[in-house]
């Protein structure tokens, strides 16, 4: 995100997070999250072990659950969060299955 993008603007970011971030309650705590901040989207757990999530809302928002993706849960090890740009809209937040 970027210092001149109004705070209400609506985004929507693609994020893939590595470390230690499956069997720790990663999807769970962040549809949590998601559902206390106002973004909508989806997260869901990949064959790799990472977890990637599609979050979509006001630009601020968005970026506090990023930083949140940072840390995680307790029991999580956060590696590394990878931020792309992303389309789409959507309505509430799932726990989708997981990917290949």
């Amino acid at each position: 995100m970027n210092d001149t993008t109004p705070p209400n603007t609506p985004i929507t970011r693609h994020l893939r997070i590595t470390g230690r971030v499956q069997g720790v309650g990663y999807r769970w705590n962040m549809a949590q999250q998601a559902q206390r901040l106002g973004v909508n989207g989806w997260v869901r757990n990949r064959l790799d072990g990472s977890v990637e999530a599609v979050v979509c809302g006001p630009v601020v928002a968005v970026q506090a659950l990023v930083d949140w993706a940072q840390r995680g849960p307790s029991g999580a090890r956060v590696d590394g969060v990878e931020v792309t740009e992303a389309a789409g809209t959507f309505e509430g937040f799932l726990q989708r299955e997981t990917a290949v």
